[in-house]
C-alpha cells in the first residue's frame, strides 16, 4: 500500500507556521490519571522563543496528567465560516510538556509576554495554581486540506 503523506515543502511549512502563531486556542489530548485519553480545550500560545505554551490550573484534569505523564497531542486550526469544515487547514503536534511554576523567574517573563495576547488571562495569571505548561515538539502532522496530508519536523516549524 502506498502512502498518503505528500512530501513536505515551503508552502506547507508557512501553513504550519502561521497556523501557530495566529492559535490563540487548542484541543489538547492527554493519557488521563485512570489511563483513559482526554480531551479538552486550552488556551494556546507561543513563548517569545517560539515555543507553544498554555497557562494551566493545577486543579484542572489536563494539568494533572500531564504532571503524571507529559506527553501530550495539540490539535490547532479552526474551520473557517464557510464550506467543509474537513478542507480547512489544521495541525497536530506531538508534545512534551514541562511546566514553569508561579513565583519562578521564567513564569514571570512568559506572563508579561502571554499577557500581549491573552489580556484576559489578568484576572487568573496571578493565581499560585496556574503555572505555564511549556511543549517540547516532537514531531507534526498538517492537514492542509482534502487529500494534502503532511509531516513534520520540529526545524520545519521554527
Amino acid at each position: 500500500m502506498s502512502t498518503l503523506i505528500q512530501p513536505t515543502g515551503p508552502s506547507q511549512r508557512d501553513i504550519a507556521r502561521d497556523i501557530l502563531r495566529s492559535a490563540r486556542f487548542a484541543a489538547i489530548g492527554v493519557l488521563g490519571l485512570d489511563g483513559a485519553p482526554v480531551v479538552t480545550r486550552i488556551a494556546f500560545g507561543l513563548s517569545p522563543l517560539g515555543q507553544p505554551l498554555s497557562l494551566v490550573s493545577d486543579l484542572a484534569t489536563h494539568t494533572q496528567s500531564l504532571k503524571s505523564t507529559p506527553s501530550a497531542s495539540l490539535l490547532l486550526g479552526e474551520p473557517g465560516s464557510k464550506g467543509d469544515p474537513l478542507t480547512h487547514p489544521r495541525l497536530t503536534l506531538q508534545v512534551t510538556a514541562s511546566f514553569a511554576n508561579h513565583g519562578s523567574a521564567e513564569h514571570a517573563e512568559l506572563a508579561a509576554h502571554y499577557l500581549r495576547d491573552h489580556p484576559k488571562a489578568k484576572l487568573y495569571i496571578g493565581f499560585t495554581d496556574f503555572s505555564f505548561a511549556l511543549f517540547q515538539v516532537r514531531s507534526g502532522f498538517l492537514n492542509a486540506g482534502f487529500g494534502k496530508a503532511h509531516t513534520l519536523t520540529p526545524a520545519d516549524l521554527g
